[in-house]
């Protein structure tokens, strides 16, 4: 063990620089191929020994939904200033059943079940999806394989008919429609390094409108198919490191849409786009910080069919199930997490928390971000009950409380963290 020492404090000092790679292992792994795990690892047999390039390996590795925790070892191999690196893999439980519901004190009530295995053949490829009921009936099947060509591009598939209640907003009254979309997406995936991603691709769907109840205007249809295209680009900063259920850093996702309507008329095209910052920083061995910043913008059409939604299970917790919607978004939300609790595979976490957002009305100005009528703020409680070795098995409850005119209060449950 001595020797053992001696070699990293050696090689720490002169940063591996004269040393090499004999060979790469990787131990620990059961469903996950060691194939795989070389093939997006950066050290190779051959290359110089660099202690910065092991831990850009590790720190990638962490990120993996197949794998709970990562780290590495090495050891002299048999030819002078040769080293052997031994990366030792904790995986995940993959095949993660999914669930979202949330309720308002106006006895909204909507779910989502879905079950999804993240490491597919043992190539980290994520298949599945999921059945939603929120007034009507909703499916979705989605493929992503970030490494299926290379250890810089994937593939991603989607397919989607996703039917809900909509309220459409016109001449300060509103209608509930049936609103139905059916897409299907193909996307390519390229990473250009640790830190930087893209995603590109287009999107075919058909959006249907049909009128329920509520107010009616000549200039609003009450029934509506119109065929769209989407061309969708997603630009991705990640400089974030976990250790469990721990997450420390700084998050940048940047995306921006093209929307092609076959009906000018009724559903111009438009731009959109909306960057979400994300901050995460540790307090002590308990206490996590985090914080999420939405902006948005798109093109500001005068239009009851405006893209951005300030929903329940979206951005504001206890706020009810799609209320409102607008050209423009700015959404705040940051919270505290303490562990309660924390024994082997388990960990009970608390959090505060503060939703607070506000919209641009559809044809408004951006002085409506400063309208009282647009601002929301809901203060809230919540727990968390952690499985730390089974990928995602977080189960949220919150309860946010609005304090801003005329707001509800509600749960929001669901799997995974809220961002």
């Amino acid at each position: 063990m001595r020797f053992i020492l001696f070699c990293f404090l050696s090689l720490s000092f002169v940063g591996f620089s004269q040393h090499k790679v004999a060979d790469l292992k990787v131990q620990g792994n059961k469903k996950l191929k060691s194939s795989f795990v070389k093939k997006i690892a950066f050290i190779k047999p051959g290359v110089a020994l660099d202690s910065s390039v092991i831990e850009e390996d590790i720190r990638l590795l962490k990120r993996l939904p197949s794998i709970a925790h990562a780290y590495y070892q090495v050891f002299p191999a048999e030819e002078e200033n040769t080293y052997n690196v031994f990366y030792n893999i904790e995986e995940n439980f993959t095949i993660i059943p999914s669930a979202n519901v949330y309720t308002t004190n106006d006895d909204e009530f909507a779910y989502r079940l879905g079950l999804y295995e993240f490491n597919l053949f043992g190539q980290n490829i994520t298949f599945g999806g999921f059945y939603q009921k929120d007034i009507y009936d909703s499916y979705a099947i989605n493929f992503r394989a970030p490494f299926l060509f290379s250890r810089k591009l994937g593939l991603a598939v989607n397919f989607q008919n996703l039917t809900t209640q909509e309220p459409v907003f016109f001449d300060g009254t509103t209608a509930d429609y049936r609103y139905n979309n059916e897409s299907f997406e193909v996307l390519g995936l390229y990473q250009f390094n640790f830190t930087n991603r893209v995603e590109f691709g287009v999107n075919f769907f058909t959006e249907d409108y049909e009128y329920k109840s509520g107010a009616t205007n000549p200039n609003v249809p009450r029934e509506l198919i119109v065929d769209k295209m989407l061309y969708k680009l997603i630009y991705e900063y990640n400089n974030l490191n976990y250790d469990y259920q721990y997450v420390e850093g700084f998050r940048s996702i940047f995306n921006f849409q093209y929307v092609h309507s076959s009906n000018d008329r009724m559903l111009p095209d438009f731009l959109i786009g909306w960057n979400d910052f994300q901050y995460f920083k540790r307090f002590g061995k308990r206490g996590n910080w985090a914080s999420r910043l939405r902006l948005g913008i798109a093109t500001n059409d005068d239009t009851p069919f405006a893209p951005f939604a300030v929903d329940n299970n979206l951005n504001i917790r206890g706020v009810g199930n799609l209320i409102d919607r607008g050209t423009g978004a700015i959404v705040l939300n940051t919270e505290y997490r303490y562990t309660l609790y924390e024994k082997g595979w388990f960990a009970l976490q608390g959090n505060a928390f503060i939703d607070a957002g506000s919209w641009r009305n559809p044809g408004g100005d951006l002085s409506d971000f400063a309208d009282s009528q647009n601002f929301r703020v809901y203060p809230g409680l919540g727990l968390r009950f952690i499985h730390k070795k089974i990928f995602n098995a977080i189960f949220r409850i919150d309860y946010g409380i609005g304090i801003t005119p005329d707001a509800t209060q509600g749960l929001v449950f669901g799997i995974g963290q809220y961002f």
